[in-house]
Protein backbone atom coordinates (compact mmCIF):
# COMPACT_ATOMS: atom_id res chain seq x y z
CA UNK A 1 0.00 0.00 0.00
CA UNK A 2 0.71 3.50 -0.38
CA UNK A 3 1.75 5.58 3.09
CA UNK A 4 1.14 9.29 3.07
CA UNK A 5 3.48 11.41 5.36
CA UNK A 6 5.23 14.86 5.51
CA UNK A 7 8.69 15.62 6.95
CA UNK A 8 8.35 18.86 9.13
CA UNK A 9 5.85 20.62 7.02
CA UNK A 10 7.08 19.42 3.35
CA UNK A 11 5.12 16.79 1.25
CA UNK A 12 8.07 16.27 -0.83
CA UNK A 13 8.98 13.30 1.33
CA UNK A 14 10.84 12.00 -1.84
CA UNK A 15 13.79 14.75 -1.32
CA UNK A 16 14.79 13.79 2.40
CA UNK A 17 14.04 9.84 1.67
CA UNK A 18 15.49 6.80 -0.70
CA UNK A 19 13.79 3.65 -0.62
CA UNK A 20 15.31 0.58 -2.56
CA UNK A 21 14.51 -3.43 -2.07
CA UNK A 22 17.55 -3.68 0.09
CA UNK A 23 17.46 -0.64 2.20
CA UNK A 24 15.78 2.75 2.97
CA UNK A 25 17.87 5.83 3.91
CA UNK A 26 16.35 8.94 5.37
CA UNK A 27 17.64 12.56 6.40
CA UNK A 28 18.71 13.24 9.73
CA UNK A 29 17.15 15.30 12.35
CA UNK A 30 13.64 14.86 11.02
CA UNK A 31 10.55 14.50 13.33
CA UNK A 32 10.24 11.52 15.26
CA UNK A 33 6.71 11.12 13.95
CA UNK A 34 7.95 10.74 10.20
CA UNK A 35 10.89 7.59 11.34
CA UNK A 36 8.12 5.84 12.79
CA UNK A 37 5.99 5.70 9.87
CA UNK A 38 8.92 3.96 7.53
CA UNK A 39 10.02 1.84 10.42
CA UNK A 40 6.43 0.53 11.37
CA UNK A 41 6.62 -0.52 7.28
CA UNK A 42 10.19 -1.47 7.13
CA UNK A 43 11.05 -2.86 10.43
CA UNK A 44 12.36 -6.19 10.09
CA UNK A 45 12.34 -6.85 6.22
CA UNK A 46 15.11 -3.91 5.14
CA UNK A 47 17.40 -1.72 7.40
CA UNK A 48 16.22 1.88 8.08
CA UNK A 49 19.25 4.33 8.01
CA UNK A 50 19.69 7.64 9.44
CA UNK A 51 22.12 9.74 6.97
CA UNK A 52 23.15 13.03 5.56
CA UNK A 53 24.81 13.47 2.21
CA UNK A 54 27.55 16.32 1.38
CA UNK A 55 26.54 17.68 4.21
CA UNK A 56 22.79 18.11 3.72
CA UNK A 57 19.81 16.42 4.35
CA UNK A 58 18.05 16.43 0.68
CA UNK A 59 19.46 12.97 0.12
CA UNK A 60 16.82 11.44 -2.03
CA UNK A 61 17.91 14.10 -4.68
CA UNK A 62 21.19 13.66 -4.36
CA UNK A 63 21.77 9.88 -4.45
CA UNK A 64 20.34 7.32 -6.04
CA UNK A 65 20.40 3.46 -5.54
CA UNK A 66 18.70 -0.31 -6.25
CA UNK A 67 19.35 -3.15 -4.32
CA UNK A 68 22.94 -4.21 -5.99
CA UNK A 69 24.41 -0.07 -5.25
CA UNK A 70 24.14 2.91 -3.98
CA UNK A 71 26.13 6.00 -6.19
CA UNK A 72 26.72 9.22 -3.99
CA UNK A 73 28.10 12.72 -5.08
CA UNK A 74 31.65 13.61 -4.86
CA UNK A 75 31.22 16.00 -2.82
CA UNK A 76 29.77 13.46 -0.13
CA UNK A 77 32.06 13.28 3.12
CA UNK A 78 34.47 10.00 3.90
CA UNK A 79 32.47 9.99 7.31
CA UNK A 80 29.39 9.86 5.50
CA UNK A 81 30.53 7.31 3.21
CA UNK A 82 32.02 4.90 6.22
CA UNK A 83 28.93 5.55 7.72
CA UNK A 84 26.71 4.18 4.90
CA UNK A 85 29.25 1.04 4.39
CA UNK A 86 29.17 0.06 7.61
CA UNK A 87 25.16 0.58 7.70
CA UNK A 88 23.97 -0.74 4.43
CA UNK A 89 23.76 -4.95 3.68
CA UNK A 90 27.07 -6.99 2.67
CA UNK A 91 25.79 -7.14 -0.79
CA UNK A 92 25.30 -3.55 -1.67
CA UNK A 93 28.35 -1.54 -3.33
CA UNK A 94 28.65 2.34 -2.02
CA UNK A 95 30.40 4.06 -4.66
CA UNK A 96 31.33 7.90 -5.11
CA UNK A 97 30.81 9.28 -8.41
CA UNK A 98 33.36 12.18 -10.06
CA UNK A 99 30.47 13.69 -12.05
CA UNK A 100 29.56 17.71 -12.34
CA UNK A 101 26.06 17.05 -12.30
CA UNK A 102 26.12 16.14 -8.88
CA UNK A 103 22.41 15.79 -7.88
CA UNK A 104 22.38 12.38 -8.84
CA UNK A 105 18.56 11.50 -7.86
CA UNK A 106 17.72 14.18 -10.14
CA UNK A 107 19.55 13.00 -13.07
CA UNK A 108 19.08 9.29 -12.87
CA UNK A 109 16.22 7.10 -12.07
CA UNK A 110 16.64 3.06 -11.70
CA UNK A 111 15.01 -0.11 -10.61
CA UNK A 112 17.26 -2.90 -10.33
CA UNK A 113 17.15 -3.69 -13.89
CA UNK A 114 17.20 -0.54 -15.88
CA UNK A 115 18.28 3.18 -15.43
CA UNK A 116 17.56 6.53 -17.19
CA UNK A 117 19.79 8.72 -16.93
CA UNK A 118 20.33 12.53 -17.92
CA UNK A 119 21.31 12.99 -21.64
CA UNK A 120 24.40 15.21 -20.49
CA UNK A 121 26.20 13.02 -18.10
CA UNK A 122 29.63 11.64 -18.64
CA UNK A 123 30.52 8.11 -20.31
CA UNK A 124 32.00 7.53 -17.24
CA UNK A 125 29.28 7.83 -14.97
CA UNK A 126 27.40 5.82 -16.88
CA UNK A 127 29.53 2.95 -17.28
CA UNK A 128 29.57 3.57 -13.23
CA UNK A 129 26.13 3.09 -13.11
CA UNK A 130 25.95 0.01 -15.32
CA UNK A 131 28.75 -1.77 -13.34
CA UNK A 132 27.59 -0.47 -9.62
CA UNK A 133 23.94 -1.24 -10.19
CA UNK A 134 24.18 -3.72 -12.46
CA UNK A 135 21.41 -2.19 -14.70
CA UNK A 136 21.28 -1.31 -18.42
CA UNK A 137 21.28 2.64 -19.02
CA UNK A 138 19.26 4.54 -21.56
CA UNK A 139 19.57 8.41 -22.08
CA UNK A 140 16.41 9.27 -21.92
CA UNK A 141 13.72 13.12 -21.39
CA UNK A 142 10.37 12.66 -19.68
CA UNK A 143 7.92 14.65 -21.48
CA UNK A 144 10.87 17.10 -23.11
CA UNK A 145 12.67 17.60 -19.24
CA UNK A 146 16.32 16.13 -18.74
CA UNK A 147 16.26 15.85 -15.11
CA UNK A 148 14.56 12.02 -15.31
CA UNK A 149 15.30 11.86 -11.68
CA UNK A 150 13.11 14.45 -11.25
CA UNK A 151 9.82 13.50 -13.01
CA UNK A 152 9.22 9.70 -12.64
CA UNK A 153 9.33 6.89 -10.34
CA UNK A 154 9.39 3.21 -10.97
CA UNK A 155 9.72 -0.09 -9.28
CA UNK A 156 10.48 -3.03 -10.74
CA UNK A 157 6.60 -3.89 -11.04
CA UNK A 158 5.62 -0.15 -12.59
CA UNK A 159 5.67 3.02 -12.82
CA UNK A 160 4.77 6.81 -12.31
CA UNK A 161 5.81 9.39 -14.82
CA UNK A 162 4.95 13.58 -15.68
CA UNK A 163 1.46 14.28 -16.56
CA UNK A 164 2.31 15.46 -19.92
CA UNK A 165 4.07 12.38 -21.33
CA UNK A 166 2.53 11.75 -24.57
CA UNK A 167 1.53 8.25 -25.35
CA UNK A 168 4.05 7.28 -27.62
CA UNK A 169 6.63 8.40 -25.15
CA UNK A 170 5.08 6.39 -23.06
CA UNK A 171 4.59 3.09 -24.69
CA UNK A 172 8.62 3.79 -25.56
CA UNK A 173 9.46 4.23 -22.04
CA UNK A 174 7.27 1.41 -20.86
CA UNK A 175 9.27 -0.93 -23.71
CA UNK A 176 12.32 0.16 -22.23
CA UNK A 177 11.85 -0.49 -18.96
CA UNK A 178 9.66 -3.48 -19.15
CA UNK A 179 7.24 -2.73 -16.63
CA UNK A 180 3.67 -0.73 -17.11
CA UNK A 181 3.63 3.28 -16.93
CA UNK A 182 0.93 5.62 -16.36
CA UNK A 183 1.41 9.03 -16.57
CA UNK A 184 -0.11 10.86 -13.14
CA UNK A 185 0.98 13.50 -10.42
CA UNK A 186 1.70 13.74 -6.84
CA UNK A 187 0.49 16.06 -3.86
CA UNK A 188 -2.60 17.71 -5.45
CA UNK A 189 -0.83 17.78 -8.56
CA UNK A 190 2.27 18.50 -8.51
CA UNK A 191 4.18 17.18 -11.46
CA UNK A 192 8.10 16.61 -10.00
CA UNK A 193 6.85 12.90 -9.31
CA UNK A 194 10.10 11.91 -7.65
CA UNK A 195 10.10 14.60 -5.08
CA UNK A 196 6.67 13.36 -3.81
CA UNK A 197 6.95 9.80 -3.73
CA UNK A 198 9.87 6.67 -2.86
CA UNK A 199 9.04 3.33 -3.80
CA UNK A 200 10.17 -0.24 -4.07
CA UNK A 201 8.31 -3.60 -4.98
CA UNK A 202 6.27 -3.77 -1.64
CA UNK A 203 5.19 -0.40 -0.55
CA UNK A 204 5.12 3.51 -1.51
CA UNK A 205 5.95 6.38 0.92
CA UNK A 206 4.09 9.91 -0.51
CA UNK A 207 3.54 13.26 0.52
CA UNK A 208 0.72 13.59 2.44
CA UNK A 209 -1.30 16.10 -0.06
CA UNK A 210 -1.55 13.29 -2.28
CA UNK A 211 -5.35 13.01 -2.84
CA UNK A 212 -7.40 9.84 -2.72
CA UNK A 213 -7.45 9.59 -6.43
CA UNK A 214 -3.80 10.25 -6.82
CA UNK A 215 -2.59 7.57 -4.51
CA UNK A 216 -5.24 5.17 -5.98
CA UNK A 217 -3.33 5.31 -8.97
CA UNK A 218 -0.16 4.74 -7.48
CA UNK A 219 -1.07 1.98 -6.04
CA UNK A 220 -2.83 0.42 -9.17
CA UNK A 221 0.09 0.88 -11.46
CA UNK A 222 3.06 -0.55 -8.80
CA UNK A 223 0.70 -3.52 -7.60
CA UNK A 224 1.16 -2.40 -4.33
CA UNK A 225 -2.08 -3.94 -3.30
CA UNK A 226 -0.96 -7.30 -4.19
CA UNK A 227 2.68 -6.95 -3.38
CA UNK A 228 4.07 -9.25 -0.41
CA UNK A 229 7.19 -7.84 1.25
CA UNK A 230 8.21 -11.07 2.68
CA UNK A 231 7.72 -13.12 -0.25
CA UNK A 232 9.68 -10.48 -2.28
CA UNK A 233 12.72 -9.82 0.06
CA UNK A 234 12.81 -13.95 0.15
CA UNK A 235 13.20 -14.51 -3.40
CA UNK A 236 15.75 -11.60 -3.61
CA UNK A 237 17.58 -13.44 -0.82
CA UNK A 238 17.53 -16.29 -2.46
CA UNK A 239 18.85 -14.79 -6.04
CA UNK A 240 21.78 -13.38 -4.26
CA UNK A 241 22.64 -17.00 -2.40
CA UNK A 242 22.17 -18.44 -6.36
CA UNK A 243 24.60 -16.17 -7.81
CA UNK A 244 26.91 -16.09 -4.57
CA UNK A 245 27.21 -20.24 -4.65
CA UNK A 246 27.43 -20.18 -8.85
CA UNK A 247 30.57 -17.26 -8.90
Amino acid sequence: MAIRLQFENSCDIGVFSKLTNAYCLVATEGPENFYSIFEAELAGIIPLIRTSIAGSRIIGRLCVGNKNGLLLPHNTTDQELQHLRNSLPDQVVVQRVEERLSALGNCIACNDHVALAHTDLDKETEEIISDVLGVEVFRQTIAGNILVGSYCVFSNRGGLVHPHTSVEDLDELSTLLQVPLVAGTVNRGSEVIAAGITVNDWTAFCGSDTTGTELSVIESVLKLREAQPSSIVDEMKKSLIDSYVWV
